[in-house]
């Protein structure tokens, strides 16, 4: 008997969005373009939906990008007896999203965050990188100055 492929479940418009910057920051990560508006315009025309209902992707990849530096320092502060260049390049990404949620959108209740980016790393990656995530943002959160479960105002 073949191993089944899931399907992808459709999930929520916020979720298709991680997804997407999770998929664009891949890309990113393996072949930086030159000209990061018109790679992510091509991006997001090659998508199933309208240009407008990825509007909050096209923010998270904007903003994760403009934060790389610090972003990158706290993985590689968190990734205990990991170099950068061993985590897997689609983990990476679902921590780079993540973690620029947690120190720079305020306006998402950190848990989300975290929940999100485990859910895809499940979808993405393989079983066990779902500790792996969980365990460096598990570490992040200590170090949040916020309510974990709601947005701050």
């Amino acid at each position: 008997m073949e191993d089944e492929v899931k399907p992808v479940k459709r999930g929520t418009q916020r979720r298709e969005n991680r997804m997407a910057a999770v998929q664009f920051l891949y890309q990113w990560e393996l072949n930086k373009p030159e000209q990061l508006n018109d790679a992510l315009r091509v991006f997001i025309e090659s998508q199933d939906q309208e240009r407008d209902y990825y509007a909050f992707a096209e923010e998270l990849i904007h903003g994760t990008i403009d934060h790389i530096e610090a972003v990158d320092s706290e993985i590689n502060a968190h990734a205990a007896n990991w170099t950068f260049e061993r985590i897997a390049k689609v983990d990476l990404s679902v921590l780079r999203l993540a973690i620029y949620e947690l120190l720079q959108r305020r306006d998402i209740p950190p848990i989300v965050s975290i929940n999100e980016a485990i859910e895809l790393g499940k979808i993405y990656s393989n079983p066990d990188s779902k500790r792996f995530i969980n365990g460096i943002l598990d570490q992040m959160k200590n170090k949040i100055d916020r309510p974990l479960r709601s947005a701050a105002d």
